[in-house]
């Protein structure tokens, strides 16, 4: 049972952790969209090219599925939705199964 309890808690942090990459990414994105950010400093290239590869797979289908807004792109919005309903109702139904 404790077992369950450690690996409720690492999926929980691994999730958290993911949508916080998700929100710096998006942040990261509107800095270089309003050139407050440069893209020729190699860590800023480097770092963006390394979220886009990791979350574009992931936004794909969301993109795929919602309506053309124009510029705006709600589907990092939708994915993090989508993340923190996993990270609520996973832990619950895990433990409810066990008991």
């Amino acid at each position: 049972m404790n077992t369950l309890f450690v690996v409720v808690g690492l999926i929980t942090m691994a999730l958290q952790w993911l949508i916080w990459a998700l929100v710096i990414w998006a942040v990261l994105s509107w800095l270089i969209a309003f050139n407050v950010v440069n893209m020729q400093n190699g860590f800023v290239r480097g770092l963006v090219t390394g979220l886009d590869r990791f979350f574009n797979p992931m936004l794909r289908p969301i993109r795929r599925i919602l309506p053309d807004m124009g510029g705006i792109d709600l589907s990092p919005m939708v994915l993090i939705l989508l993340i923190m309903l996993v990270q609520r109702g996973l832990p619950a139904i895990l433990l409810d199964m066990t008991a």
